[in-house]
C-alpha cells in the first residue's frame, strides 16, 4: 500500500518557521529538564547532536557520528551495553548513554532500541516509572522492526506501535511531552548495519527489494503518525522535511551527515519550544538567508527520495554550510544573555506537514496534548512543573 500526499503539487521545503538555536538558548529551553531519547542509530545521532549543542555551537564530526558504543562522548557516559558488553548488529544489542551537565540542570539519556515494543522496553518504562520523571521523550523505531522480524513484520509493527503508545500513555506523566520522530527517507541502495548479511546481499543485488523497504517505511510512517495522534502524542515528520536533502544522506542509504542532524535538531527544538509555549528570539540573518541555505535541499518536483549516483558522502561533494546564527542584538552587556520569552497564552500553531491523519477508533483519554503540527490538538497554556527528582550522577 502506498500513501500519497493530498496536495500533489510540488512544494519547496518551508524554512521560515524554524529557529536556529544557539547553545545558550538550548541550555535555557531545557533548563531543569530530563530528556529521554529512544531508538536506533539515527536517534543516537539525534542524542549526540543535542548533547553537543547543549555545550557549544559546533557540529558533530564524521567520526563522532560513526562511533558506536564508545565509553564517553562529549562528557557523557556509557551506562550499559556498547563497549561495556559486546559490539554486534544483532537484535539483542544494547546501548544506554547519559549526559548530565556540570551545572546539574540538564539530563539527557539515550536507549538503543531494535524494536518499538519488547520486554526490554518494558524494563525502560519501569526505570522511568521509579526514577526521575521525564519532561521530554523523543522516540522512533522503524527500520529494525520492518527488516529483522520475519515476513509479517508490518503487521507486528502496527500491533507493537499500539502497545508502545498505550504503555507510554499509562506510564508518562501528563506534563511530559512525547515527540514521535517519523523515519527519514531511505536511499535507492540500502546497506545499513541493521540488515542481516543474507538480506544485505539480496537488497543490494535486487533493486525491487530495496524499493519495497522504502515503501514499507512510508507505510510504517503513516501508521505510526496515525496511532501517535490517536494517543494524543506529537509527531515530527522527518520524512517530509528531509525528502529533498538527499545530498546529505550517507552512501549506505540510511544515515545522514552532521549538517542534516543539526537541521534536525533545530526542527525538533523549534517544535518543543512551540509545544511548551516559548517565544524564541527573532534574528536578522545576513542576506535574509537562515541556515540551512536553499542549496541544503536538492529540490526536484519529480524527486522520489532516491539518491542520485553523484551525490552522497564522496570527496567530490563540497557542501559549504551556512553561517552560524548571529548573536541577538540587544543593549544587554557583553557576557550576558537575553532570556527566552515565554508565552503565557496559547502557543503558536503552525501546520507544516502534508499528511492528513484521520481520526480512527475510540477517543483517547483526555491527556494534555502539545502540538498542532500534524494532529489537531489543544495545547498547554502553562509551563510544566520543573523537574524535582534526584539527578543521577
Amino acid at each position: 500500500m502506498v500513501f500519497c500526499l493530498e496536495n500533489e503539487e510540488a512544494r519547496r521545503p518551508l524554512g521560515s518557521t524554524m529557529v536556529q538555536f544557539q547553545a545558550s538558548e538550548v541550555q535555557q529551553l531545557l533548563h531543569n529538564k530530563f530528556v529521554v531519547i529512544l531508538g536506533d542509530s539515527i536517534q543516537r545521532a539525534v542524542y549526540k547532536d543535542l548533547v553537543l549543542l547543549l555545550q557549544k555551537d559546533s557540529l558533530l564530526t564524521a567520526a563522532q557520528l560513526k562511533a558506536k558504543g564508545e565509553l564517553s562522548f562529549e562528557q557523557d557516559q556509557l551506562m550499559a551495553g556498547g563497549q561495556l558488553g559486546e559490539l554486534h548488529n544483532g537484535t539483542q544489542y544494547r546501548e544506554v548513554r547519559q549526559f548530565c551537565s556540570g551545572s546539574g540542570h540538564h539530563l539527557v539519556r539515550f536507549y538503543f532500541l531494535t524494536r518499538v515494543y519488547s520486554e526490554y522496553l518494558e524494563g525502560i518504562l519501569e526505570e522511568l516509572t521509579y526514577g526521575p520523571a521525564p519532561d521530554l521523550v523523543i522516540i522512533n523505531s522503524c527500520l529494525w522492526d520492518l527488516s529483522r522480524y520475519g515476513r509479517c513484520s508490518m503487521e507486528s509493527y502496527r500491533e507493537n506501535l499500539e502497545r508502545v503508545f498505550m504503555r507510554m500513555d499509562q506510564v508518562l506523566p501528563d506534563s511530559c511531552l512525547l515527540v514521535w520522530n517519523m523515519a527519514m527517507p531511505l536511499g535507492e541502495r540500502v546497506t545499513g548495519g541493521f540488515l542481516l548479511p543474507e538480506m544485505l546481499h539480496f537488497i543490494t543485488q535486487l533493486q525491487p527489494l530495496a524499493g519495497s523497504l522504502r515503501r514499507d517505511v512510508v507505510e510504517g510512517n503513516f501508521y505510526s503518525a496515525t496511532l501517535a495522534g490517536d494517543h494524543c502524542f506529537d509527531v515530527l515528520d522527518l520524512h517530509f522535511h528531509f525528502r529533498h536533502a538527499v545530498q546529505h544522506r550517507h552512501r549506505d542509504g540510511v544515515h545522514w551527515d552532521q549538517h542534516a542532524h543539526r537541521h534536525l535538531s533545530h526542527l525538533l527544538l523549534t517544535h518543543v519550544a512551540d509545544a511548551w509555549g516559548v517565544e524564541l528570539p527573532k534574528r536578522d540573518y545576513p542576506h535574509g538567508q537562515p541556515f540551512p541555505p536553499h542549496e541544503f535541499f536538492n529540490f526536484n518536483p519529480t524527486e522520489d527520495c532516491s539518491m542520485p549516483p553523484h551525490l552522497g558522502c564522496s570527496p567530490a561533494v563540497n557542501f559549504v554550510p551556512g553561517p552560524l546564527p548571529p548573536p541577538v542584538s540587544s543593549p544587554i552587556p557583553h557576557g550576558q544573555h537575553r532570556g527566552l520569552a515565554i508565552h503565557r497564552g496559547m502557543p503558536r500553531c503552525i501546520h507544516t506537514s502534508p499528511y492528513h491523519v484521520p481520526r480512527t477508533g475510540a477517543p483517547c483519554r483526555q491527556r494534555p496534548r502539545h502540538s498542532d503540527r500534524l494532529i489537531h490538538t489543544y495545547k498547554l497554556d502553562k509551563w510544566p512543573p520543573p523537574h524535582s527528582g534526584t539527578w543521577p550522577g
